[in-house]
């Protein structure tokens, strides 16, 4: 997303979720519930609804990541739940606990809303994708997975990345259906 996009944060914006986001984590810690947030007292910007992913690494390691891929609430709102489910609710991962608190990197992707890719073949879909810039939504069926833009940086090849999305979504590397829907977007990140 460019600088000029209508969807761009300021730095203040910016600042401000990343301190929300902590704070969502440290009052859970302290105090044992949840952070309420008015998205009233908030910058215009982010009162928008805006679906946003919150990722929460220590020592360059993942710990917990987890969002929305649709708009559901103001922005604000999602990036404070989203960091509450990273740290206390991802599968992967027990709760965060007090102590790794001080050394955890909060890193935030604001997505803009999802758009349908059109394609009549893989290498038609494969031609399509921007790596480094498309975030890809994979459905089949009941089966699902996303890949954030980020991903490219472990996944820098389009093949790569879309068969490693395929196993997300629990489809094997080589799968490939009529019903096969992939949907583009892109994020704003920060941390």
């Amino acid at each position: 997303m460019n600088a000029e996009s209508a969807h761009s944060l300021s730095q203040a914006d910016r600042k401000i979720l990343l301190g929300v986001a902590r704070s969502a984590i440290q009052h859970q810690l302290e105090k044992g519930v949840d952070l309420q947030i008015v998205a009233s007292d908030y910058a215009k910007a982010l009162q928008a609804q805006r679906a946003s992913f919150v990722t929460l690494n220590r020592q360059s390691m993942l710990r917990g990541c987890i969002g929305h891929l649709e708009a559901l609430k103001p922005l604000v709102e999602d990036v404070a739940e989203n960091a509450f489910a990273a740290a206390f609710n991802d599968p992967r991962f027990p709760p965060l606990a007090s102590h790794e608190l001080a050394d955890l990197e909060i890193h935030i992707s604001v997505l803009t809303p999802s758009v349908q890719l059109p394609f009549a073949s893989e290498n038609d879909l494969l031609a399509q994708i921007r790596p480094y810039k498309d975030g890809l939504i994979l459905i089949d069926g009941m089966r699902r997975g996303t890949f954030l833009p980020s991903v490219w940086e472990q996944l820098p090849e389009p093949k790569s990345f879309l068969q490693h999305l395929k196993r997300k979504a629990g489809l094997p590397e080589d799968y490939w259906s009529e019903k096969l829907q992939v949907f583009r977007y892109e994020t704003e990140s920060f941390s």
